[in-house]
């Protein structure tokens, strides 16, 4: 058996409360205590928060399954993804000088694998004329929610990265990430046979009076 490529879990929790942040600070990977509101925290908070909806579509995924096995696919590629999201929140929780080799993190491997994986999903769509609107589906819904978290997780890492040093492949991820979440909500409508919903700039209320 091959050596793995990062070391595996070493946390033991037995309570869950611990009463250390309640002034407003919280620990990192290497044992300094930041405050809460801090870029560093903000960034691998909102990965934190991306995997939570990710793990709700992921679960509307699962309920789909069984009228069409074909989703079944997309549901593995999620839960990869949430794998990974939390390497990214180690990686992202831990100062440079204290991150060790094996830790887990994210590489430009995620990267180029969500890559091909949008690209094969794509030889199915037809191309888009228009932007789409959020809501063709509850999953399609659920997929533009962890679209749009991803993205603020992504200024967030931006923004950790004015202030201090941050691993650049999180940015590459989280950038291809939001562009695969975008490419399984259109692919998720076209398996199950739900229209997407088009932008239309004159079905405003502005649109529609000047007819």
């Amino acid at each position: 058996m091959s050596e793995e490529t990062f070391d595996n879990p070493r946390v033991a929790i037995n309570r869950v409360y611990t009463r250390q942040g309640d002034r407003g600070e919280t620990g990192l990977a290497g044992g300094q205590r930041v405050a809460k509101d801090g870029p560093r925290i903000e960034a691998y908070g909102t990965v934190d928060e991306l995997n939570a909806f990710l793990g709700a579509a992921r679960a509307t995924v699962s309920e789909l399954a069984p009228a069409d096995a074909r989703i079944e696919a997309l549901a593995a590629m999620m839960l990869r993804v949430q794998h990974e999201l939390f390497n990214l929140g180690s990686i992202l929780a831990t100062l440079p000088e204290d991150a060790h080799p094996k830790q887990a993190r994210v590489t430009d491997a995620e990267v180029a694998q969500l890559e091909v994986e949008m690209d094969r999903m794509n030889e199915d769509l037809a191309p888009l004329r228009s932007f789409v609107l959020p809501g063709g589906s509850r999953l399609n819904a659920e997929l533009h929610i962890c679209r749009t978290v991803c993205r603020r997780a992504e200024r967030a890492c931006v923004t950790l990265g004015r202030a201090e040093a941050a691993p650049p492949e999180a940015i590459r991820y989280l950038n291809r990430l939001s562009d695969a979440l975008f490419v399984w909500s259109r692919w998720a409508s076209h398996i199950m046979g739900a229209p997407e919903t088009l932008w239309e700039p004159n079905q405003s209320t502005s649109g529609r009076s000047s007819r």
